[in-house]
């Protein structure tokens, strides 16, 4: 099987006029900082918007983590608590290298991985990582493993002491007085 290339005259394609929207462009020695500095400035502003994009990334994942937790049940299981796990380790995550993370973004006149560079997307990028932890929290609260009712804190109250020289019964008995109750404990 022999392959026919065929190379084409460049030459015939010369004379053919510019398509429809085209300029030639020609460089001159004055336009060229011109366009440098239009380009640093449009590249400085396109790192703004990645930064700003990336400051509310957090929050962008919030609904498919709340599906997962919809879907993981209420129940503690072990795939329950490992969505949990993930909801509440992440936003710590984040936190620890959000610096890092934001070093990229940072304009080139400032210190890429200073806590003063682009301050208010890691505020933004510290309150959706604050809602990640209260979605996981609210499920730890659905689930029953935060202590919020009262029962729950039993273990540290503390008793009333008895009545010195009685005995539990007529102890019993003085505390149903005392409360109200009548001896048969109605």
């Amino acid at each position: 099987m022999a392959s026919t290339t065929t190379v084409m005259d460049p030459s015939k394609w010369k004379n053919l006029p510019p398509p429809p929207g085209f300029s030639a462009l020609q460089s001159s020695h004055k336009s060229q900082p011109k366009s440098s500095q239009t380009s640093k400035q449009s590249y400085e502003s396109l790192k703004t918007k990645r930064a700003w994009d990336f400051a509310i990334s957090p929050a962008k994942s919030l609904p498919m983590q709340a599906f997962m937790l919809y879907m993981s049940g209420g129940g503690v299981q072990i795939f329950s608590m490992g969505i949990v796990f993930m909801l509440l380790s992440s936003p710590f995550k984040n936190l620890a290298t959000m610096n890092t993370a934001f070093a990229p973004f940072a304009p080139s006149s400032a210190p890429p991985k200073a806590f003063s560079t682009l301050v208010l997307q890691k505020v933004v990028y510290i309150l959706c990582s604050i809602l990640t932890l209260a979605l996981g929290l609210w499920k730890c609260r659905s689930m029953g493993l935060l202590p919020t009712g009262t029962g729950d804190w039993l273990a540290f109250e503390t008793r009333g002491q008895p009545v010195p020289g009685t005995s539990p019964i007529v102890a019993r008995k003085l505390h149903w007085q005392v409360t109200g109750y009548g001896a048969d404990g109605e």
